[in-house]
């Protein structure tokens, strides 16, 4: 089963689940039919934690959850599996599970996986949880599911940073994968903009007009602390974690016109990378670090350019229309994701950066921000929708689109975090 499910990852599946805003394009049987039984005794928490597995797994675009009603008496995950019943019911993986209060006050929670076709116990875990580790609990899971039928990391614990304007207020907020469990990281009534996480998942790089001009902060995620990594003379904008997480890539005007620097997190050791008369800005590192891909008009247009990370001759990257900015590269390195004017629209492309083929994602007209997942296999970004900034995403070969269900605000500048141990 193990290969079939793997073979799946070549293509996605036709349907749409409404209440997740799921777009979903190609051939309808591709996506892995799984039945996901409610967990015995999840009432108890307050939400189910089945409900949240069921929605990770659809929101990936290759996996098609079964309904399956309430059972009475419930199954278990130490239950007997009757296969030949849920292969009627064309289910190719079962899970089935428990949550069961413990004396100290905390919740076990039990399952397993098993293979509906071969009739086979593909393994399962336990954990011990508080009633608010709920959601965090339950993405754990999708991601167990996820890696075990297709062989690579499921996403579904990562969290992601963005920025919302209500009235004159900007947040910074930071919430799961799929938008719920936000939590405010920074308040301002200036601008907040290019949140960058640290390869580690503990730091935010930002940029903030709280001192009436654009600064570079890092911020912890565990104390709140923070400190400046550039208020130079001038502009100080657009960070970029270099993959040790010691140094930041920056924009800064101090000598006149905008060019690339490094810099420690700290704010040390700066140094010029760029040197053109044109502007250079929104720079971000190849996976091994050895290359930085900026944006620039040294050209007499926005394109995208690469030079060594050290700094030295820059090439241009991107040669089709008059206007390709914000570049991202996937966790592979093997693709660029960045927005391109098209007939007027501002969407979201992505280049293979061996073969030179360009494909564009989205048919949104006021894209900003892409931002791989640290799977590289959605790209999240914002866009605007009823007349606000919302975020979507999409999967890199553009079979999937997803709005998320944030209603807080008009959200902006999206970046999807790290893989955290």
């Amino acid at each position: 089963m193990r290969r079939l499910l793997a073979a799946l990852l070549l293509g996605f599946a036709t349907a749409a689940a409404a209440q997740l805003s799921i777009e979903i394009t190609g051939a309808g049987s591709q996506r892995i039919p799984i039945a996901i039984a409610p967990f015995a005794g999840e009432g108890a928490l307050g939400q189910g934690i089945s409900a949240i597995v069921r929605a990770d797994l659809e929101r990936s675009g290759l996996f098609r959850p079964l309904e399956v009603p309430a059972l009475n008496p419930p199954l278990t995950e130490a239950s007997a599996v009757n296969y030949a019943e849920w292969r009627a019911r064309l289910a190719d993986a079962l899970v089935l599970g428990s949550v069961a209060a413990r004396p100290d006050g905390r919740f076990e929670v039990r399952f397993k996986l098993f293979d509906a076709v071969k009739g086979a116990d593909l393994s399962g875990v336990a954990y011990t949880m508080s009633r608010e580790q709920a959601r965090t609990t339950a993405h754990r899971i999708a991601d167990f599911i996820y890696e075990k039928l297709t062989g690579e990391k499921g996403v579904f614990s990562t969290r992601i940073a963005f920025v919302v304007k209500r009235g004159n207020r900007y947040e910074l907020q930071i919430a799961d994968a799929d938008g719920a469990g936000e939590e405010t990281a920074l308040a301002s009534f200036e601008p907040i903009i290019s949140p960058a996480w640290s390869p580690d998942g503990r730091r935010l790089a930002y940029v903030s007009f709280e001192n009436k001009k654009p600064v570079v902060y890092v911020h912890s995620l565990a104390d709140g602390k923070r400190q400046v990594a550039a208020n130079f003379k001038g502009s100080n904008s657009a960070p970029a974690w270099a993959p040790d997480g010691t140094r930041l890539a920056v924009t800064l005007s101090r000598d006149g016109g905008s060019q690339i620097f490094l810099v420690n997190a700290d704010g040390s050791g700066v140094r010029r990378l760029s040197q053109s008369a044109g502007i250079d800005t929104e720079p971000v590192f190849s996976p091994d670090g050895q290359t930085l891909y900026f944006t620039s008009d040294r050209g007499g247009s926005p394109q995208i350019y690469r030079m060594p990370a050290a700094g030295g001759e820059a090439q241009r990257v991107t040669f089709d229309g008059s206007y390709n900015v914000r570049p991202r590269i996937s966790p592979d390195g093997k693709l660029l994701a960045y927005i391109t004017r098209n007939a007027g629209k501002f969407q979201v492309a992505t280049m293979d950066l061996a073969s030179r083929q360009i494909q564009i994602l989205t048919d949104s007209d006021k894209d900003e921000s892409p931002s791989f997942a640290p799977n590289g296999r959605m790209i999240l970004l914002a866009t605007v929708n009823g007349g606000r900034g919302v975020l979507f995403a999409v999967s890199s070969d553009g079979r999937i689109k997803q709005r998320l269900p944030y209603a807080g605000g008009d959200v902006r500048e999206p970046a999807w975090g790290p893989f955290v141990k």
